[in-house]
This record gives structure tokens, sequence and C-alpha cells, in this order.
């Protein structure tokens, strides 16, 4: 008999027997605010919930203290760093504000080898029995037969690392379906990879965050916040998505970092797609072979150089609807 059941999202009975969670941004950049509507749901259940993402942020001025270990730095709201851009240190500010603890764990771009030893050394720390990768649109879910990978290199990186831990449940989660078209992803791909996930019940289906919850609420106004705070780099992905979730529709822009550019503003980009993270990683073809890269710029060697081997990838296809 399944364990699951159309009365609770496959989501929520994975993380059931969870006590303590970690959930990290897959891609850098703003991913981790994606994870604060299930943050906030995680609390409401008791749970213990720390927040983390691979980082884009300058952290040389991180004080030496604010290191947990190599490759782990505890961002604050009053830590040293650059003034235009610092999701992390944006989105701690923000939690301070609201009284929930304002530590975003911070992880610097590198290869899979440093970022495993990075998680491993953060979960031992927390004591974490569930670990959940965010992605900021859906990048992180091709497998590397497309016609095209989108921005794939720090999800794969992530999605590398947390795949080679061990004792600990692992879950991706991507919001933002859609948004991805403009690095020429195609979407029927993606919803041919989940379908073959299905096929092994790895896909655990999606899940809508109501605007009216206080999930919703939170997320709208850590990104509101995160405008006023960043306002030379928003972020693109997230004023999307949070122009779905209050109901926008077409070609909308919140910031003109996206003029010039035709949107798609729609109800999926408001939608958790879940997946088991074990599956998602063996599907990823080329994935082992990032396994013992040490620098950030040996991954993207790795993947450019599986791009021009590949012989037929998947053509670009329009969903037909």
């Amino acid at each position: 008999m399944s364990s699951f059941s159309l009365v609770e999202p496959p989501l929520f009975t994975r993380l059931r027997k969870a006590s303590r969670v970690l959930i990290a941004g897959a891609g850098g950049g703003f991913d981790v605010y994606g994870g604060l509507p299930l943050a906030v749901a995680l609390e409401g259940l008791g749970k213990e919930v720390f927040l983390a993402n691979l980082s884009f942020s300058d952290l040389r001025r991180t004080p030496i203290d604010d290191w947990l270990a190599p490759g782990v730095a505890a961002v604050h709201p009053d830590i040293d760093g650059n003034d235009d851009y610092f999701p992390e240190r944006t989105l701690a500010r923000w939690l301070a504000s609201t009284g929930r603890t304002p530590i975003i764990y911070a992880f610097p771009k590198s290869g899979v080898r440093p970022l495993l030893a990075a998680y491993r050394a953060l979960i031992d720390h927390l004591r974490a029995d569930a670990l959940v990768l965010i992605d900021g649109g859906t990048d992180i879910l091709l497998r590397g037969d497309e016609a095209a990978l989108g921005t794939p290199h720090e999800d794969m990186t992530s999605l590398a690392a947390a795949a080679a831990l061990a004792d600990i449940d692992r879950l991706v989660v991507s919001v933002g379906f859609g948004i991805d078209t403009y690095h020429g992803v195609c979407h029927a791909h993606v919803l041919e990879n989940l379908a073959a996930l299905q096929r092994q019940n790895a896909f655990l289906g999606a899940l809508s965050i109501p605007p009216d919850s206080p999930e919703g609420a939170a997320y709208l106004a850590a990104v509101r916040h995160s405008v006023t705070d960043t306002p030379l780099r928003p972020s693109i992905v997230h004023s999307q998505i949070a122009d779905a979730l209050r109901g926008e529709f077409g070609d909308v822009h919140a910031t003109t970092r996206t003029n010039g550019t035709e949107l798609f503003v729609n109800p999926l980009m408001a939608m958790y797609l879940t997946i088991d993270l074990p599956a998602l990683a063996h599907s990823v073809e080329y994935l082992p072979l990032l396994a013992q890269t040490e620098h950030a710029y040996q991954v993207v060697q790795v993947i450019e150089a599986h791009l021009s081997a590949r012989p037929n990838p998947r053509p670009h296809c329009l969903i037909p609807h």
C-alpha cells in the first residue's frame, strides 16, 4: 500500500518524521527565498528549520568567527559585505524584522567535493534529519540530453553534493515553472522528465502556495523587502513568482531588469514541484562526472564538455496546448 494520500501533500508526508529540516537554495542568488513558504509551514508544525544558500555573494569580508567550518559562513543581519548584492544578508535582515532566527548559512561557489564537505559539516552542526534543495526555476530538473540546459552549474553542484550525503532524507523542490524559458529551457522536456520520475514514484506532485496563507504572506513580504534592500539587482525569478502568487498574468514586469523581454507570468509559477533527490540525481546522465570537482570552473568545464559530446539532444518542442 502507498505511503501517500490525497489528504496530505507528499512533500509533507516525506517530512512528517523530520524534526530538524535544512532548506537550502541550490542555484545561488535568491534561490533560498523559494524555501520560505515551506519553512513557515514546517515551523507551524513544530519543526526546527534552518536556511542555507549556495552563494553568489562576496564572502571574503566575512569575519573568521562567522565561519562555521571551511565552506560554511553564518550570515547575520550586520555582517560586512557588498551593499548592492547580498541576498543572504538581505534575508537575514527580513527574518530579524519578524522575530525569527536571523541566520542564513552561505556556501561559497566551489566544486562538488568542497560543497559536500561543507554540507556534512553543517548537517552535523545542526543535527538536521532532512534536507530540501530549493531551485528557483526548473533547470535542476534537466537530465542532460535536452536541447538546452539553462544555467545548470550551481544547481548540479548542489544536487551532486546532496546526492552523496547519507543518513538524511533528501528532496528537491522547484518553484517558478516557465521562468527558465529566458535561458532556453524547453518546458515540454521538463514535463517529460517529471513523467519519467513519476513512473518511479519519484515525482511527489505539485502544490500551490495560497496567497492568503501565512506562508504566502511571509514570502510576499520577504520579496518586497528584498527589492527595497537590493534595488539595483532585485531578483528576476522571485519578482515573477511573487507576481504569479498575487494573480498577475501575462507580460507583467515587476522590475526594469526584464525590460525588452516578453514574460508569461501565470499561476504555475507559484507552485512547488517536489522530487525525490536521489532519484533525480540518478536521472542526470553527467552528474557522476562532477563528483571529483574542486572548483566551480571545473563544473563548467565538465558540463560544457558533455554538451559538446552528446550526439542527439532532444529537440526543442512546444507544449501543444
